[in-house]
């Protein structure tokens, strides 16, 4: 149940964005459109209500039940900027809005980049990880809650990954490709 009920908040999630894009710009509703972007974090709220419910009723956590968590803290720290990232590619091919910039590839401007991205992910694994722990302590069963442990270590051994290659570019920055 748990792992179709994350896939179920994915799928909500996009799709209060792209209805929220289409009541703005196409149907030119503007605040309706605002609303249906307000209520993505309501997505993710019902995800870790039903998770932690699951669990109250003597529910084992699974890896799916950790993926939960994982999910809300990316959600909660790049949520916002997927909107934005959807939103300024809606104006631009409905609304006549200005092309989005590209990301730049190379240099110390990248190299920033990578470094902002980690630490993003850094607050995205704080989150999480705070509601693990939460989970784990509101169960207070280790045997039941021993899979939210190894999500934990999981995504922390991502996490170091992420380091080594994030700040690589700080170290060995990208060079610009010449043309021929």
């Amino acid at each position: 149940m748990i792992p179709a009920l994350i896939v179920g908040c994915e799928v909500g999630f996009w799709v209060l964005i792209l209805a929220g894009l289409v009541f703005r710009y196409m149907l030119h509703l503007k605040k309706t459109g605002r609303f249906l972007l307000y209520l993505t974090p309501v997505v993710d709220l019902l995800l870790l209500i039903t998770v932690v419910i699951d669990l109250l009723r003597g529910g084992t956590a699974s890896f799916a039940h950790g993926l939960a968590a994982v999910y809300l803290g990316f959600s909660i720290v790049y949520g916002h900027r997927m909107i934005r990232w959807a939103d300024m590619r809606f104006a631009h091919r409905f609304a006549g809005g200005p092309a989005p910039v590209p990301k730049v590839k190379h240099g110390r401007a990248h190299a920033r980049r990578e470094r902002i991205g980690w630490l993003l992910h850094l607050l995205a694994w704080a989150i999480g990880c705070v509601f693990l722990v939460g989970m784990i302590v509101i169960v207070n069963d280790v045997d039941r809650t021993v899979e939210l442990s190894n999500v934990m270590r999981w995504w922390s051994t991502l996490l170091g990954i992420d380091f080594l290659i994030s700040f690589s570019y700080t170290i060995w920055p990208r060079k610009e490709k010449e043309h021929a």
